[in-house]
């Protein structure tokens, strides 16, 4: 499969569980960055056996090129990308700040490479022989998580937030005003729109990081 071609498929056949989980996937990427086309090959299919869309590069630039055209949900980075250094590569991502969950594939339980990627800010590190059904689990409940730690800098971790790079400045500004604790009429005066369109845009925010409510968009803002 070229590298940028996203496919996905679900299996009918699954069983109930799984094709729940198919449905859920159905509208996210995970990009897998391995010089090892088998790799990717295997990695593609078993993710798209759960509704997943994939895509793969087995280069680093193809890789950048790729974040260009569509930014991955999740992104699997081998430790050694050809002569490239895969951690190298989870710092570039990391430092979009996009809150897209990486893991990186390791060829041994190598523990120095393990921590240095953990301190980069991988969400896991996978290793060969892979558990798949470890790998899938570990991805979803990734996926379910609206922040995630950045990679270490300076003894301290910035937070990443999922959703905060998709707002438009006036998201933005509806949010913090919703943060300082106005309320629809007064942010409306504030900036010069009807109560009606802050309420728009507050729902858009809520969509964007997944807060089911007010209460549980103040805890996302509030942690992060």
């Amino acid at each position: 499969m070229p590298d940028g071609e996203h496919r996905f498929c679900t299996e009918e056949q699954l069983g109930d569980e799984q094709y729940y989980h198919s449905f859920l996937n159905r509208d996210r990427l995970v990009h897998i960055v391995d010089a090892d086309a088998s790799t990717c090959e295997a990695l593609s299919v078993l993710f798209r056996l759960e509704g997943f869309q994939t895509g793969f590069s087995l280069d680093v630039v193809s890789f950048y090129a790729s974040l260009e055209r569509r930014r991955p949900d999740a992104v699997v980075i081998n430790m050694r990308i050809g002569s490239d250094d895969g951690i190298a590569v989870l710092h570039r991502v990391k430092e979009m700040r996009i809150a897209t969950p990486v893991f990186m594939l390791s060829n041994n339980a190598d523990v120095v490479q393990i921590v240095s990627a953990m301190k980069a800010g991988a969400t896991d590190v996978i290793t060969k022989p892979i558990d798949t059904e470890r790998f899938i689990r570990s991805v979803v409940d990734a996926l379910h998580q609206e922040v995630h730690l950045g990679a270490m800098n300076g003894g301290r971790r910035p937070i990443e937030v999922r959703g905060f790079s998709q707002l438009t400045p006036r998201e933005r500004e509806v949010l913090q005003l919703i943060a300082d604790g106005q309320s629809n009429k007064e942010a409306g005066r504030r900036l010069g729109i009807s109560p009606r369109t802050i309420e728009v845009h507050r729902a858009r925010v809520m969509e964007k990081l997944g807060a089911k409510n007010t209460a549980d968009l103040m805890r996302i803002v509030l942690t992060s």
